[in-house]
Order: structure tokens, then C-alpha cells, then sequence
């Protein structure tokens, strides 16, 4: 595997020399070049969080993955670290595939899936999928051990596993596609890391959440346990599940040796464009964080024209109020913050207020009353290609983008709460905003494409008055 990672290596570095920067994040990790999905491997281990992921070096489309990895003492600024994992072995010839990273007796391992090809690349009706092992004494540079676990006779999709320890055991949560078409998530019990017997099927679909479960995890969150699982083939349903694929999570209670108890089924975690296969951690106090792909299969992805393609969401903390799964940027975003800007408490009636010309690197709290505002709409642009707006008539709050040069056009939305004021937390950076609303009621990550005269930042009403309580923003920088 030496060679095959100081290839990629030297790809990376002759990327990251003629990488276009028009889209490259200020704050968000991204790949130092070329491609990058599912965040893989997130961990808290002896001082300081590492990320791997999903990566392609040698190119910004989607290839043969690798692991790239970042590591950070803070889940906010990040270094670059070699390429972790290369394909090329017999069981992962064609990608090493998503996977988990877990502390064994102080050794850093990573269980990652193996991808072989068996008809040709792409073609998904002959593959062969198997649970390996790779581990590390400095945390840096990894060893290969092989197969631990090959998948159940009517299994062919088996991937993504996500590992813990409980009770004296090690667990395994891995999603799978049965021979009906229907996805599911399989649960194994080990020994040790290279000992697995499948204990259950975990969960499984029903007949519209999915041909294919991605990216299970499955982790307790107060007095429950949620599985978050990133189903294939969920049909949208009016103002739900209108991406290719979804993620999301099934609230319910389970003990070691008994099944999954549903509270809540599938509900989705993310309302914007672009939020794939999160994957969950614990931080160093203890609170459960989240990061998650921020991009979308099939989508448009107008970086790929500087060399580059794929960045992660700002890590959130998962907590459970009121029967929901709320997420919130970890306190650690704060860091970030430089400059501010309190901004007086006002009426805006029927126009549009610039509060910015330039907003590279921003975060904005804006608190409206919605029981005093009668504008049609109202909320908050950046340039002429995004609108984060409160639609008075459909009682919704919208995220649109509008970027015709690149045939983007489009919005999302999730339910207003009419009896309560509307706040809006806002993370934007050079190719993606991130909506907090109410404390993490509701999130939409989407991907944006700006040119960087069309970056003004402005209030605005339409058709009547919108009454803003309170609003403050910040530049931001990492480093």
C-alpha cells in the first residue's frame, strides 16, 4: 500500500498547486484537492479529533476511494494529514468504501468496507462487499489487517459499518440491501474486532423508506437510542424528501441481546439540498456531535472546473427535546467569530436593506416576530442567487438558490411555528449555507455558487412590514 499512497500523495500536492479557489471554504473542511463524500472514521482519540473520509486524489470526480484524514484539537480548525487508506488489495480493489474508527486498547483502528467490482465499474448487480481492518500505533499511518467479516448468503450490499464498544463487547452496525430489494440495517456482536456472529436484523424499510440503508449509526442520545441511516429510494412526499437520497434518523429504545423498539420512524434530519451520511461521534466533554457530507449525488457541482469537488457540514451536537432530534453548531464555531456587528432592532417595510457588500465568511442571528409581521415575505439574500425567507402564505421557511450559469434553481423549505418568534442562525462561507432555526428546531445545508461581486448581504419585505426584534452578525475565520 506504500506506493499506492505516496502516489496519491503526489497527486494531491499537484492538485492542491493549480486548485481554483472562487469555492473553496474558509471554514468548512474540504479536500486539499480533488474529490471528497461520506465523512468516515470521526473520533475523539488520545488529545485530539480526527476525520477521515471518503476520497478520490487523483481527481475531482468520484474514483477508486481512499481515506483522506484531518485531524484538530478543536472540531473547527483542521489539518491535513497523508492519505490514510489506499485500494488495491485483493478485497478492496476497487475502493476502500465508509467506515468507523474506534480506540482498541489505545490502538487507533479503522473497519472500512471492501469494494470489488465483479462486471465491470458501476455496475452494481455483481459486487463483492467485505467488513476489513486497518490499524495505527501513531495515528497517522495505518496497516492493513485484512477481512473480519464477509456478508450473509442472500446479502450482496454490505457496507459502511459503525462500531462501538458497550457492555464488555464490541458492536456493528451495517447497512445492507436484501434479496427483495429492501433495505435494512444488520447488527453484529464481537469478541474482539476480528471475531463477528450477527446478532439481528436491526431495522429494516418498509414499503417507501428504501431500497438501501447507507451509512448506519447507531448511538443513544438521553433516554434513547436513535438510528441514523441514510436511505436509497425514498419517493418525495409533498414538501419531504425531495433530494436523490435522504438522511435521517429512527427514534427508539434498545438493550444489548434485545431489538430495536420504534418510537418514531424515519424523519428526516436535514431540509436542505445537500446533507448525506452523517455520521456521529463523542466528544472529548461527552456531547454527541454529527458531521455530514454537505453535497448530493447527481448534483451540480461547479467547483469540479477548479480541480476540487465535496466539503463537510460545521460539526453539530444532537440533542433530544421535545420527542425531536435538534441540531445546533458545536460551541466551538464560536472560535471562529471575528468582527461584529449589533444591528438595531427595526421595521422593514416593502424594500431591501443591505447589512453587508461582501459577505465571504459570515455568521448572522436574525430574530423576527412572526405574529407582528405582515410582509408576503421576508428575510434575509445574498446577491442575486440565495433567499432565506419566511413565506407568510404557506407558513413556511424557505432556502432558495437561483444560479442559472450552472442550471441551478431551486428551493427547499420546512413548516413555520406560527405562536413562537422565528429565529435564524446562518453560517455562510464561500459555497454553502447552513440555516439553524430556533435553536435547531429545524436545519437546511445547501451548496451555493455565488461570484464574488454577488455576495451583498441584505434584509428585506415584500407586500407588507416585517418586524425585526434582534439581530447581530459576525465575520468569521478559521486559524
Amino acid at each position: 500500500m506504500k506506493q499506492r499512497l505516496e502516489r496519491a500523495e503526489q497527486a494531491l500536492r499537484d492538485g492542491k498547486a493549480t486548485r481554483g479557489d472562487t469555492f473553496y471554504p474558509h471554514f468548512h473542511l474540504a479536500p486539499p484537492a480533488g474529490w471528497m463524500n461520506d465523512p468516515n472514521g470521526l473520533i475523539y482519540h488520545q488529545g485530539r479529533y480526527h476525520a477521515f473520509y471518503q476520497h478520490h486524489p487523483f481527481s475531482e470526480n468520484w474514483g477508486p476511494m481512499h481515506w483522506g484524514h484531518a485531524t484538530s484539537q478543536d472540531m473547527v480548525n483542521w489539518q491535513h494529514q497523508p492519505v490514510a487508506l489506499a485500494p488495491g488489495d485483493e478485497y478492496d480493489r476497487d475502493g476502500c468504501f465508509s467506515g468507523s474508527a474506534v480506540d482498541d486498547n489505545g490502538v487507533l483502528s479503522l473497519i472500512y468496507t471492501g469494494h470489488v467490482w465483479l462486471s465491470g465499474e458501476g455496475n452494481d448487480s455483481a459486487i463483492r462487499e467485505v467488513q476489513c481492518l486497518a490499524t495505527s500505533e501513531d495515528g497517522i499511518h495505518f496497516n492493513k489487517q485484512g477481512v473480519v467479516l464477509t456478508p450473509p448468503d442472500n446479502i450482496m450490499h454490505f457496507r459502511d459499518p459503525k462500531v462501538w464498544r458497550e457492555l464488555g463487547y464490541w458492536w456493528m452496525v451495517i447497512g445492507a440491501r436484501d434479496e427483495h430489494d429492501c433495505g435494512q440495517v444488520l447488527l453484529y456482536k464481537g469478541d474482539s474486532l476480528r471475531e463477528w456472529t450477527l446478532d439481528r436484523v436491526l431495522a429494516k424499510a418498509d414499503d417507501n423508506t428504501g431500497y438501501m440503508w447507507e451509512c448506519p449509526d447507531f448511538f443513544p442520545l438521553g433516554e434513547e437510542r436513535i438510528l441514523m441511516c441514510s436511505p436509497q429510494g425514498i419517493k418525495a412526499q409533498g414538501y419531504d424528501y425531495r433530494n436523490l437520497f435522504q438522511s435521517g434518523c429512527l427514534r427508539g429504545t434498545w438493550q444489548p441481546g434485545q431489538d430495536f423498539e420504534v418510537l418514531e420512524g424515519f424523519t428526516e434530519l436535514d431540509h436542505g439540498h445537500d446533507f448525506y451520511a452523517p455520521q456521529s461521534f463523542t466528544a472529548a466533554d461527552g456531547r454527541r456531535v454529527v458531521i455530514a457530507w454537505m453535497d448530493m449525488w447527481e448534483s451540480v457541482m461547479p467547483s469540479k472546473a477548479q480541480g476540487w469537488a465535496g466539503c463537510m457540514t460545521l460539526p453539530r451536537e444532537l440533542t433530544l427535546r421535545d420527542g425531536n432530534v435538534c441540531m445546533v453548531p458545536v460551541d466551538e464555531v464560536r472560535t471562529l467569530r471575528r468582527d461584529h456587528h449589533p444591528l438595531l432592532p427595526h421595521v422593514i417595510r416593502n424594500s431591501v436593506e443591505q447589512i453587508t457588500d461582501n459577505a465571504q465568511a459570515i455568521e448572522i442571528i436574525a430574530q423576527w416576530d412572526l405574529s407582528a409581521s405582515d410582509a408576503q415575505s421576508f428575510g434575509i439574500k445574498l446577491g442575486d442567487g440565495v433567499c432565506v425567507f419566511a413565506d407568510a402564505q404557506a407558513q413556511r421557511l424557505c432556502l432558495r438558490r437561483d444560479f442559472p450559469e450552472y442550471g441551478i434553481n431551486d428551493h427547499r423549505s420546512v413548516a413555520l411555528t406560527a405562536d413562537k418568534p422565528l429565529e435564524m442562525r446562518i453560517f455562510i462561507d464561500r459555497s454553502s449555507v447552513e440555516v439553524f432555526v430556533n435553536q435547531g428546531d429545524a436545519t437546511l445545508s445547501s451548496r451555493i455558487y455565488p461570484q464574488p461581486d454577488q455576495r451583498a448581504l441584505s434584509f428585506f419585505a415584500e407586500k407588507g412590514e416585517a418586524v425585526l426584534v434582534q439581530s447581530e452578525y459576525w465575520t468569521l475565520s478559521a486559524g
